[in-house]
């Protein structure tokens, strides 16, 4: 009896301890809503001082509230682009902005348009007269290329300058799957559609790595004239043809070599940099040494931000095409489409402007997403699709909705080509003595069939459905594109190419950016450019969310703890994805859509943050299965 009755208390008092977790979490949350603002804070003057701890995106992902309460969420920042444009370009004006602080030690990239975008924000800066100061331990291809368009650049003293240029490997799991006796059946339609290829090569094929030479070629060339143009003391070429000798020359000091080579303009540790801004901005109240007063780019762009009384709507499609609904930072086609549906009844628009940076997916999510857009144009609404740093395979299909396609040189666009692969597990099951038998009406019965393999009725059909699809999506360019079918035959294949290739070969109409964009719909519009404004479709939080958002901010600066500072730190952190890249491989394989148009290649264009709850679905999936 005793031993019941301790258990009896242990249970009460886990009872108790619940109720009051669960009280003190109630009354927390009320305290916050009631004290929750909308209102920005009061904005003093000083550096406006952009730390970036992670990457800049076309559209944030959206951290679930759970994940906001429990500090789920990813551990790497996500900044808006336009968001961060915006903020450099409102304090062009701004006379309490003395000067402009880019703290990119945490900083993991963005996409070579995207920083082109922000580079010219920053050169607006400068031109107003306001200094620009870059600071980092190691500056890598992205954090340099905003780094050029400073007029200070610091580098502490044990850091460094890596430069590697666009490319890298692929996994092949060839090998992998003839091990394990899974059959990979592949239909495709492409001499270069080459995302098929780790499933049935253990190596590139000479067509993809022909034309990936060639678009990289092109990016990489365009990003050294870039920086070229913005710092042109910079010894850059003889920099990355030998990094090796030219870190021999300064006797193996990574951070002299980059001053040497006029990659940077001063050696320092923090504190020193703080204390030269404050020559700049003014002393901070707070006695620690190097600090100076700051505007926090956070609050910076709470207090001004863009405004949402456009008539130009901006429907951004980032990141993977699905099928179904997704939250930012995925291109959801039942989301999209019903977001454009939704402006399209409710906002008084006069045109839209499609933002894609999306590698493609799924040939139904695209359909749906082109769809809307087809809708908005029955309504009388002109559409200028305006590609970033990727619009490829799925995003060039939704592209062809556009009356006009405005992309950058930078810009891995085409990709026209379509593929499916299912696997089977006949060879596998039979391994361990596992074998198939049944009954069947049709040729068609139990198929696809995973565990005995696939009829040849169903592989013909299969590849037949594949090759209809390419047909439809070679139409719908060469009607978008005013060319014949069979010249865009010639073109697509699943190619992908350049911004500036792709406007030699007419599937673009010309360079130009977001702001281009607009412009040009408000023309078609008949609208006066001068005066067009956007305003960007997408899903508002609700008021518990952005509550919980607010407060997750006083967490920013643990987000630095997770991220790393060094330049050998930092390559292997941008390196990383291959272990999430085989996960993510076999569950699309296994539960993704089936018909795909998607780039293999384009996704080392983009950023690629880790979401710390998707990491570990990911690696449940991969042990469940």
């Amino acid at each position: 009896m005793a031993f019941i009755k301790g258990i009896w208390r242990i249970l009460l008092a886990i009872k108790d301890g619940l109720v009051l977790l669960f009280l003190l979490l109630f009354f927390g949350l009320l305290y916050a809503a009631l004290t929750f603002s909308p209102q920005p804070a009061m904005i003093g003057s000083g550096a406006l001082v952009l730390k970036l701890e992670g990457t800049i995106v076309e559209q944030p992902r959206r951290e679930s509230p759970f994940d906001l309460i429990t500090g789920n969420g990813s551990p790497v920042g996500e900044y808006g682009l336009w968001d961060v444009v915006h903020a450099l370009e409102t304090a062009v004006e701004d006379r309490k902005v003395k000067a402009v602080v880019l703290d990119l030690d945490g900083f993991m990239g963005g996409g070579q348009v995207a920083m082109a975008r922000v580079g010219e924000a920053l050169d607006k800066v400068r031109a107003a007269k306001k200094p620009v100061l870059a600071f980092a331990t190691a500056y890598t291809d992205d954090g340099y290329q905003l780094a050029a368009h400073a007029s200070e650049v610091w580098l502490n003293p044990i850091g460094g300058v890596m430069i590697s240029g666009p490319g890298g490997s692929q996994l092949y799991y060839k090998g992998l799957i003839d091990k394990l006796g899974v059959n990979a059946h592949v239909y495709r339609v492409g001499t270069y559609k080459s995302f098929v290829e780790p499933f049935i090569r253990t190596d590139q094929s000479p067509e993809a790595e022909s034309a990936m030479q060639a678009v990289y070629g092109a990016v990489w060339q365009n990003w050294r004239d870039e920086v070229g143009r913005a710092r042109p003391k910079a010894k850059l070429a003889a920099y990355v043809a030998d990094p090796v000798a030219v870190s021999r020359a300064a006797g193996g000091d990574l951070a002299k070599a980059a001053l040497s080579a006029g990659l940077v303009d001063r050696l320092g540790d923090r504190t020193a940099f703080g204390a030269r801004v404050t020559k700049l901005a003014g002393v901070d109240e707070e006695e620690v040494p190097g600090s100076f007063k700051q505007i926090k780019y956070e609050a910076y762009a709470a207090a001004y931000p863009i405004r949402e009384d456009g008539q130009i709507g901006v429907v951004t499609v980032a990141g993977d095409i699905v099928d179904g609904e997704a939250d930012p930072g995925s291109a959801g086609g039942e989301t999209i489409a019903k977001l454009i549906h939704d402006a399209l009844s409710e906002k008084d628009l006069k045109a839209l402007v499609l933002r894609v940076d999306s590698p493609g997916g799924s040939v139904l999510a695209s359909e749906e997403i082109r769809s809307a857009l087809l809708d908005a144009k029955a309504r009388g609404l002109p559409v200028v699709a305006s590609m970033s740093n990727v619009a490829a395979s799925g995003g060039y299909w939704v592209s062809t909705a556009a009356d006009r396609i405005l992309a950058e040189p930078s810009t891995i666009t085409g990709s026209i080509g379509v593929f499916g692969i299912l696997p089977s597990f006949e060879n596998s099951l039979a391994k361990i003595g596992i074998t198939t038998d049944g009954i069947k009406t049709t040729p068609l019965s139990g198929e696809p069939d995973l565990a005995g393999g696939f009829s040849p009725e169903f592989d013909a059909l299969a590849q037949a459905g594949v090759e209809d699809v390419y047909r439809r999506f070679v139409g719908l360019v060469a009607k978008a594109r005013k060319m014949p079918p069979q010249r865009v035959d010639q073109i697509a294949q699943g190619r992908v190419w350049d911004g500036g290739t792709a406007r030699q070969l007419g599937l673009i109409d010309g360079f130009g950016s977001l702001d281009d964009a607009v412009a040009e719909a408000a023309k078609l519009a008949k609208l006066d450019p001068a005066k067009a404004r956007p305003v960007f479709i997408e899903e508002k939080p609700d008021y518990f969310t952005q509550l919980l958002e607010q407060y997750s901010r006083s967490d920013e600066e643990d987000r630095s703890v997770s991220l790393p500072r060094d330049w050998l730190g930092k390559q292997a952190w941008l390196r990383r994805n291959f272990a999430m890249q085989a996960v993510g491989d076999v569950r699309a394989m296994l539960m993704g859509s089936a018909i795909r148009a998607d780039c293999l290649e384009c996704r080392g264009a983009l950023p690629q943050p880790v979401n710390a709850a998707k990491a570990r679905k990911l690696i449940d999936y991969l042990l469940e299965w």
